[in-house]
């Protein structure tokens, strides 16, 4: 088969082989290619290994030379809040004076904040705001997210989150899996009717899903937000309409919502810092993943999740970057794979795995993305790096020389391709 595009002189391909979910000593195991090339055709990768990719080349195929910078696909970050109003960095100097952040959201701060700038936004505003972040996320070789709603926390504004959600997956190059989080808080005036919001939120559901405007419903079960009866009580419901289901669970306290998400079948628990010993059990026989996010850790001077026991128990788990006005203002993907290699512990195997085939695994995308294989979409990303350890040896630059989704080269030389900016 002739290619309509040859990548050659590749210095080395890194990728996940394996069936995902991926998990223990498995997690070491990734495929390397020296010397290589990947032949693509009508987006999908048609071929790859080593050599110049010469017996796929045809009179109209287009060669592009890599300059031996290194391969990996395309990273995928599994829990984003993309869609929101406003910034704040007003609330920076609190943290920093070390106001606990459940005290910043009794004052009406965090994420009621947050609800305010966003449902005073347009819808267009909104997106104009969410696809420069996505163009950010993109340079730093993301190729794929999930993006949750959450700042409405009121019908009219989280189906404008979620129309934006869309839009974006329309319209930009990133892939984009849409979640639907109206259980994000407690919107004010509903502190003695909690089960009036919760009844509200089931109506939205069926809307949501008959308008196809959603893949999945998230819930943030924490004290203080939604316990752990409220939490499967919307969960179940969720369930019941054909959602796939997830928690933000065990991230300030333990309150066993990772094993709660386990028995409901959640596709991830996400957060865990505060996780129970026992709930790592059951995640170990389970294919729910642990979803864990360390730049959340990071911004508000908290514990990590303990990762390497959780590896070591056979949980298998995936990095997400959580970009979030609040908790985690950033789109730098590759800080939050270093703070991955650091603060948890992760060896770069490990961390190919985590943020590539176990995300798409959980947002139910690994039979196109996650591995370079034949056969899937060609998401990959050419790294200025001799290795897959300095890139995070190496931290808080960006590592892209030349990003492509779809076979379509949607980066060059650290620069957004013009074309991306003409479907805006």
């Amino acid at each position: 088969m002739i290619a309509d595009l040859v990548i050659k002189n590749i210095k080395t391909i890194y990728t996940p082989y394996l069936k995902p979910p991926v998990r223990g000593k498995d997690l070491m195991s990734i495929e390397e290619i020296h010397e290589g090339f990947i032949a693509i055709k009508d987006g999908k990768i048609i071929e790859l290994g080593t050599g110049d990719g010469h017996p796929f080349m045809g009179p109209n195929t287009a060669i592009y030379d890599a300059k031996y910078t290194i391969c990996i696909p395309g990273l995928i970050d599994s829990h984003t809040h993309l869609v929101h109003g406003g910034s704040r960095e007003h609330e920076y100097r609190m943290l920093k004076e070390g106001k606990p952040y459940m005290d910043i959201l009794k004052q009406g701060g965090g994420i009621f904040y947050t609800v305010e700038q966003t449902r005073s936004m347009s819808e267009e505003d909104l997106y104009q705001k969410a696809f420069k972040s996505l163009c950010e996320m993109m340079l730093y070789g993301v190729t794929a997210i999930e993006s949750k709603s959450g700042y409405g926390l009121e019908e009219k504004t989280e189906l404008k989150q979620l129309r934006v959600n869309k839009k974006l997956h329309e319209r930009h190059p990133v892939h984009v899996v849409s979640t639907y989080m109206g259980a994000h808080a407690m919107p004010k005036g509903y502190e003695d009717k909690r089960k009036h919001y919760i009844q509200e939120m089931k109506q939205t559901m069926v809307k949501i899903k008959n308008h196809e405007l959603a893949e999945a419903v998230d819930v943030f079960c924490e004290k203080g937000v939604y316990d752990i009866e409220e939490t499967k009580d919307i969960l179940l419901f969720a369930k019941s309409l054909g959602f796939k289901i997830k928690l933000h669970a065990d991230e300030i306290e333990s309150m066993g919502g990772a094993g709660l998400g386990v028995e409901l079948g959640a596709t991830s628990v996400d957060h865990l810092m505060a996780i129970k010993d026992e709930d790592i059990k059951k995640l170990s026989t389970s294919e729910t993943i642990a979803n864990l996010l360390p730049g959340t850790s990071y911004y508000l001077n908290k514990g990590y999740a303990r990762a390497r026991q959780m590896i070591d128990q056979n949980v298998a788990i995936s990095i997400a970057g959580d970009y979030n006005p609040g908790s985690c203002p950033t789109e730098n993907f590759q800080f939050i794979l270093s703070l991955a290699s650091k603060n948890l512990g992760l060896f770069s195997e490990e961390i190919l795995h985590a943020a590539c085939i176990n995300p798409a695994f959980h947002l139910g995308l690994d039979h196109l993305k996650g591995s370079l294989e034949k056969g899937k979409d060609a998401d990959f990303v050419l790294l200025d790096a001799p290795n897959l350890d300095y890139l995070w040896y190496h931290f808080g630059i960006n590592h892209t020389k030349d990003v492509f989704i779809g076979g379509k080269p949607v980066v060059i030389n650290r620069r957004i391709v013009r074309d991306v900016y003409e479907t805006r």
